[in-house]
């Protein structure tokens, strides 16, 4: 749900292909072209799409394994306070949003099939390096050294999206990428399932066998990927898209609601068994306790995902958006709530409120990027300006801000997971974390309102 999407049909001339390559690199790619689609362009993108999703998948799985290996490493035997152990967290989340532009660009530098192969088989470098160095008496600098090297899984969103971007023509791009990016949501459910039946069987002894596990998924996503993907020379990166979206405010504004959908929707997927553990430690004694829950969340935050998109496009991104923000505030409110009073029923319930509404905002606020540039390119034919210009510039921005506002926003889940850290370290409990949030959610309803809703706005009703 994250890509320009129009029902007419396009009038933006096709880029140009570039010099023919050898290898898996297709020149002639015409996906607007009804006859073109029906008879190729439909198999190859699905091709193309499936291996995207799964290797996408498993960088979600990589990115994520830490919020289920600290639930491997029991005080006592590690010598790691929650707050430690916080900070294992945050730093692939800090690296996953750091890599998102780079890799942004590297699809069109290197092909879309060739970067899926590397980004595949970068996984490889955490998962290994993690089995290596777990043991008892390991330090805790390598611990976050190793961890960090995990948020190479990040980048891998980013690669996906703009790669799939290019495989599909404008009327199926919102359904394309988001089933691309919820199908990639999953996999901080999945890795936590893993890892729950990790320790349900062979117990908190062998965090390895996680990490066995994702090994060969990991060769397959790269070896699926350089048997059966393809490069588009069609693909072209635009840097000076990037930069003019960068000196566009639209852009931080809208990466800075993203960083209350989706940094919310990692941070608290990273967070949440850690959270479960220090704030109820009485019920969740154990970490098969505690992962027992961890995963239902993130699960039904990446299932709502398209669901938000759906909303957007039926009553308009910034409304969706407005009340979704609404929502979490209350959401948070329920949390503290239930901390106050020590509720574990109520927690839990205020807490899967917030994934499930983040994941909604996720969808509807990547749908108000493409409306946006399109009400702009309406004023501009209004006034006067060429309308075929007007779209490509439209078309142009609204990729750009997409890569943008993927990277911005993946950094909420460091602010989320630095915001939990702090409270447990100071005051022993999330209570100050969770009035933060309430705090920060307040300030995107205002935002939203007063740029996208006001009706003396520029943009308003996006």
């Amino acid at each position: 749900m994250a890509a320009p999407t129009r029902t007419a049909p396009s009038t933006v001339p096709a880029a140009p292909p570039g010099p023919p390559r050898g290898g898996r690199w297709i020149d002639d790619w015409r996906p607007e072209d009804p006859r073109f689609w029906e008879s190729t362009g439909r198999r190859v993108a699905r091709r193309n799409l499936f291996f995207s999703v799964f290797s996408e998948h498993v960088g979600f799985s990589v990115w994520s394994l830490w919020s289920v290996v600290v639930l491997f490493l029991p005080e006592p035997v590690f010598g790691i306070d929650p707050a430690g152990k916080f900070l294992l967290t945050t730093l692939p989340t800090a690296l996953g949003a750091f890599v998102r532009l780079p890799y942004t660009f590297a699809v069109a530098k290197f092909g879309g099939r060739n970067w899926t192969v590397v980004s595949a088989a970068l996984l490889l470098v955490p998962t290994i390096a993690t089995a290596v160095v777990l043991e008892p008496g390991v330090s805790y600098t390598t611990l976050l050294v190793v961890s960090c090297l995990a948020g190479v899984g990040g980048g891998n969103f980013a690669s996906s999206m703009a790669n799939i971007n290019a495989f599909y023509p404008d009327r199926l791009k919102g359904w394309a990428l988001g089933l691309n990016a919820g199908g990639g949501n999953l996999g901080v459910p999945v890795v936590q399932l893993v890892g729950l039946l990790v320790l349900a069987t062979a117990g908190v002894e062998h965090p390895r066998i996680v990490l066995l596990v994702y090994v060969p998924l990991v060769v397959v996503a790269a070896v699926g990927a350089a048997l059966l993907m393809d490069n588009l020379t069609t693909a072209r990166n635009q840097p000076r898209a990037m930069r003019e979206a960068a000196r566009e405010p639209h852009t931080w504004i809208v990466s800075f609601l993203y960083i209350g959908t989706f940094g919310s929707f990692i941070g608290f997927g990273f967070a949440f068994g850690q959270v479960l553990q220090n704030q109820f430690a009485q019920d969740f004694a154990t970490p098969l306790a505690a992962a027992s829950l961890t995963w239902l969340g993130p699960l039904l935050g990446s299932l709502v995902r398209p669901l938000g998109g759906s909303l957007a496009d039926r009553f308009g991104g910034a409304r969706i958006t407005f009340w979704n923000f609404v929502a979490m505030a209350l959401g948070a409110a329920v949390v503290f709530a239930a901390s106050q009073v020590g509720s574990l029923p109520l927690f839990v319930v205020g807490f899967v409120l917030l994934f499930v509404l983040s994941g909604m905002g996720n969808g509807s606020t990547y749908k108000m990027i493409p409306a946006i540039f399109r009400t702009r390119a309406r004023q501009q034919v209004a006034a006067g300006g060429d309308p075929a210009a007007a779209e490509r510039h439209a078309l142009r921005m609204s990729g750009a801000l997409i890569g943008i506002a993927g990277a911005v926003g993946a950094s909420g889940g460091v602010l989320v997971n630095l915001a939990f850290r702090q409270s447990f370290l100071t005051t022993g409990s999330g209570d100050a974390a969770y009035l933060v949030f309430i705090a920060f959610y307040a300030v995107c309803v205002v935002v939203t309102w007063a740029v996208y809703l006001r009706p003396a706005a520029r943009t308003a009703g996006v």
